[in-house]
């Protein structure tokens, strides 16, 4: 293993370890942490799936593998899966001045920033869909077979790095995605200061103006809860599911009633979307 990773904590789970490591980021300009989560069929030499999943606003490597109940399945269907932080961090890394939480540090927004200061370490999109995996492919005993999933801003990311790369990915689906970020009040403040006012400049990185030019069909799964309090003003299911049907693009949309935005939510639903992914990457 490369010593330039080093190892902060490891957890037995399910006959596997779910492990957080320490990294320098030569993208992001400073220090990162992930978590992955190795199953026990990792340790029989066989190269394993890799499901990647992006978490959202205000989170850390930390909230999806505490709270959403994925390692049970994932180790019966030997798939690892690693989930990075959400923005760089560290002394020196710029945050919202106002200290918001819906913008810089824990809302990277899994785009690379062009406008100072944040195109200095807001560089989410390149450490997501290159160095990071990179990295895992390295260091672990895993495949160059991946998926890609996510929450709220996270489902933004995962849909979007489907998207903007033609067979990188097997998979993709999301929880309560930000669909339409040129279209609501968190997309609006992110590119509006991570990318400028050149809301041409914004579109490539929206999922709603991505399908329309996607060089790949690949099926999308999304989870909506009905209760979501974002639901109508940030997420915009609808707007997705429009995109999806004027570009002939598959689309699996579920409405959920009763269910809000948190990980309740998501423990509800995240066995659906690991044998969605299992099937794509052949582990089922």
């Amino acid at each position: 293993m490369d010593s330039a990773i080093e190892l902060v904590s490891a957890n037995k789970c399910f006959g596997g370890w779910q492990k957080r490591y320490r990294h320098r980021s030569s993208v992001l300009g400073c220090d990162m942490i992930f978590a992955i989560f190795l199953p026990p069929q990792a340790d029989q030499g066989e190269p394993l799936p890799v499901l990647y999943w992006l978490s959202g606003l205000t989170c850390t490597d930390e909230n999806f593998v505490q709270k959403a109940g994925a390692q049970r399945l994932a180790a019966e269907l030997g798939m690892v899966v690693v989930a990075p932080d959400t923005s760089p961090r560290g002394e020196g890394v710029a945050d919202d001045p106002q200290g918001a939480w819906d913008f810089g540090l824990g809302a990277g927004f899994y785009i690379n920033a062009t406008q100072q200061p944040w195109a200095r370490h807001y560089q989410m999109y390149d450490y997501v869909v290159t160095e990071l995996p990179a990295l895992i492919e390295g260091n672990f005993p895993v495949s160059d077979r991946r998926s890609i999933s996510g929450h709220s801003m996270g489902g933004h990311g995962a849909l979007i790095c489907a998207l903007k790369n033609p067979g990188r990915y097997q998979s993709v689906s999301a929880f309560a995605p930000i669909t339409n970020p040129v279209n609501c009040p968190w997309g609006h403040k992110a590119f509006g200061n991570y990318l400028g006012d050149d809301r041409e400049q914004w579109k490539q990185w929206d999922a709603c103006e991505l399908i329309a030019t996607a060089q790949e069909r690949l099926p999308l799964l999304v989870d909506q809860g009905e209760a979501d309090n974002f639901l109508a003003e940030q997420l915009k299911p609808e707007a997705l599911e429009a995109a999806a049907a004027a570009a002939g693009h598959p689309l699996t949309l579920r409405r959920q009633a009763g269910y809000d935005h948190s990980y309740f939510f998501i423990a509800s639903f995240i066995d659906d979307h690991l044998r969605h992914h299992a099937r794509a990457l052949g582990r089922l």
